[in-house]
């Protein structure tokens, strides 16, 4: 596998939670630049096998590199996992991992317009051949709607300013570029916290929305319940606290017997939790973040299909 600058986080803890069976199938369902899926490689035998997704049409081509009969990558969503299996020829599968957010290459190209530190096109798209751009979205937005995304996905308190300066600005010619539009927030943004720049919590909220990130997750989630083996694993890699709540939230649902509405059920008949929790929530330790400060919000759960 060709060298990146991508570290994965919680690599050694995600293999371990996956508790790799040699001749078992597992999903990397963020391939990203590898990392994960390399770990997960090294644990399989010939009779393993892999498959990975991911949304971004340069993650997809980084993967063309692998040249491994076990591995497999498909150019996907998070809610298009269960058609993948399907056409792939699976019903089940040993294990599932997602790495949610965004990546370091992804932030490193100043034309994916992910980052305000180079001026670059609004794009934000991780996957760039389809859907609106971040410029597109913002040039049409009302400003309730607006203030509403950078509110509920950047957990931002000047929402209401920002909203009304990035709205304003489309009389002055709109906003095209990254740069533009960190100028607008700055001007919008009467103080921050030490260390973080006023786009930060806005530039986090448009790419949330653009991608459809937490609804995608949530539509994924269950597939990948569903398409686990019986002692299969899920294991889930979160970054935001929206995302962790939904991770938390289902995962706990999920541990509960499904009882049938309004109808007495004898304990002995107790349905079983479809998922059963596995240890507590990990995070990076501080050797981990020292290295790679993208690990430091990371949050890791895992949960087992009974056999």
């Amino acid at each position: 596998m060709t060298p990146s600058t991508h570290r994965p986080v919680l690599l050694a803890e995600a293999i371990e939670a996956l508790r790799i069976r040699p001749d078992g199938t597992y999903v990397d369902a963020t391939f990203g630049r590898g990392g994960h899926s390399a770990a997960i490689l090294a644990r399989l035998s010939a009779r393993g096998r892999l498959i990975a997704l991911d949304r971004d049409p340069e993650a997809v081509a980084a993967a063309q590199s692998i040249r491994d009969a076990r591995f497999a990558i498909r150019h996907a969503r998070f809610s298009q996992l269960a058609e993948v299996l399907r056409e792939s020829g699976l019903v089940t599968v040993e294990g599932v991992l997602f790495d949610l957010g965004v990546s370091s290459p992804q932030l490193e190209t100043p034309d994916r317009g992910f980052s305000f530190r180079a001026d670059a096109p609004l794009d934000m798209r991780m996957d760039p051949t389809r859907g609106e751009t971040a410029a597109e979205w913002l040039a049409r937005v009302t400003e309730v709607e607006l203030r509403g995304v950078i509110k509920k996905y950047g957990d931002e308190r000047f929402a209401g300013p920002i909203a009304k300066a990035i709205t304003g600005a489309r009389a002055r010619g709109g906003i095209r570029t990254t740069g533009e539009l960190a100028g607008v927030v700055a001007a919008a943004v009467r103080t921050r916290e030490r260390g973080q720049d006023p786009a930060t919590r806005t530039f986090q909220a448009l790419r949330i929305h653009v991608n459809q990130e937490l609804e995608e997750l949530s539509l994924a989630l269950p597939q990948a319940r569903d398409a686990l083996a019986p002692g299969g694993r899920l294991a889930v890699i979160s970054f935001h606290s929206l995302e962790d709540r939904i991770v938390k939230h289902f995962l706990r649902d999920e541990a509960r017997p499904q009882l049938p509405e309004r109808l007495p059920v004898k304990a002995t008949e107790m349905p079983q939790p479809r998922l059963r929790l596995v240890g507590r929530p990990v995070r990076p330790s501080a050797a981990e973040v020292d290295t790679n400060p993208r690990a430091r919000s990371a949050v890791m759960r895992v949960a087992e299909r009974p056999g």
